[in-house]
């Protein structure tokens, strides 16, 4: 939904907080970058997708025990 001004019926701009940096960021096509504030935090957000920084948390496999190939598993 959009928030439109009562006075002259346009639409006010709808502005987010840029996941990188927290700023103001514009949420409209005009902003190419969205939902970050400019090219830069958009950057620094595939950098930390590149060095696997979002990773899920999984529990690893305990180290006395094989695993991967099925012939070796009891």
């Amino acid at each position: 939904m959009s928030e439109k001004d009562s006075a002259s019926g346009t639409t006010a701009p709808k502005y987010v907080k840029c996941p990188t940096c927290g700023g103001p960021s514009l949420y409209a096509a005009s902003n190419r970058f969205r939902p970050f504030c400019s090219e830069r935090c958009k950057m620094i957000d595939l950098g930390a997708w590149g060095n696997e920084d979002f990773r899920m948390p999984a529990e690893a496999p305990p180290e006395d025990n094989l695993y991967g190939d099925p012939k070796l598993e009891p």
